[in-house]
């Protein structure tokens, strides 16, 4: 099977490209630069050129693909942000999608898959939910549900299957968010928020691509929520990292300076729980995760972190 992978280094990406190559399929995965090139290469894919925005493009380094994912995003990095910071992800989301989803029909693919987020949909009650919430009323969040409308008409007009994995907190060593979680506690700068106690479904960037592979290799039509086993308290989460970095128990910030400081978005996902399950995509795909809670999952991240010197203590 040949899959054509857009998005191919990032987080995700390079671990798709890995495991589909592992497995035996013929792996091509976009690229913008030499970089990128041999990032591929390392990763057992086979790096082409191409523009997320150009259908044309796409459909030239896609040409003969079975399956295409949509494996990019462009996530802030950094933790106060605002509507425009968002304006590229939203992009890829939007634009993105349609263009990947034409590239999709002309090359005659069978399958097209891509990312989706758990918290873009929920109840109104904060109680837990499945895959069929209502979305949320945040802005910010519109383009991902947007993107699943766009695939699932493109779907049904051209014939091919069409899926959204929507995944949990995503995690994992080379995470950018992980990171500067791990180099937060250890400074003992503030990571929660005061009274709040939010609870969350996590999912270990291993286990997404997990995912991913199984649905490239029974496709088929839907949107799967991509959580572990055990949704979790954040404070139990973070607390169980710093336990792992030898560091101090989170501290907490009152509400007030964690809207100075991080901004309304990332202050208000802190105060919000999503709580979900994997039982729907367990159920259609015979999926178990790898690391079926967030103590295991800790565990490999911090083994990652130690084996290559990251954090490094303050002095």
């Amino acid at each position: 099977m040949k899959v054509f992978v857009a998005g191919a280094t990032g987080v995700l990406g390079h671990r798709l490209v890995r495991r589909l190559a592992d497995r035996g399929h013929r792996v091509v995965g976009s690229v913008r630069d030499e970089v990128g090139e041999v990032a591929v290469r390392a990763a057992g894919g086979e790096p082409r050129r191409a523009n997320l925005f150009d259908v044309d493009s796409l459909a030239r380094a896609a040409e003969g693909a079975d399956i295409v994912i949509r494996a990019a995003t462009k996530i802030p990095t950094k933790l106060r942000t605002s509507r425009r910071h968002w304006a590229e992800n939203d992009r890829i989301r939007i634009e993105g999608t349609r263009s990947l989803t034409e590239a999709t029909a002309r090359v005659g693919a069978k399958a097209y898959i891509q990312e989706g987020i758990v918290w873009a949909v929920r109840n109104p009650d904060g109680s837990p939910f499945d895959e069929g919430a209502p979305p949320a009323p945040d802005p910010i969040l519109a383009s991902a549900v947007e993107s699943e409308r766009i695939a699932r008409v493109a779907g049904s007009r051209y014939g091919f299957a069409a899926g959204t994995l929507r995944c949990g907190g995503f995690y994992a060593a080379d995470g950018w968010h992980t990171r500067v979680m791990g180099e937060a506690l250890l400074r003992r700068r503030p990571a929660m928020i005061r009274a709040a106690s939010p609870t969350w479904s996590f999912i270990h960037a291993d286990d997404v691509a997990g995912a991913f592979v199984a649905v490239a290799e029974a496709p088929r039509s839907g949107v799967w929520h991509v959580v572990d086993d055990r949704p979790v308290a954040l404070a139990e989460f973070l607390g169980g990292l710093a336990n792992r970095l030898g560091a101090p128990v989170p501290r907490q910030m009152p509400p007030w300076l964690a809207r100075l400081a991080l901004g309304r978005y990332t202050s208000e996902l802190l105060r919000t729980s999503f709580v979900t399950s994997n039982a729907r995509f367990r159920r259609d795909f015979g999926w178990r995760p790898q690391y079926p809670t967030f103590e295991q999952g800790l565990d490999d991240v911090v083994a990652t972190w130690k084996a290559e010197g990251f954090p490094r203590r303050k002095v």
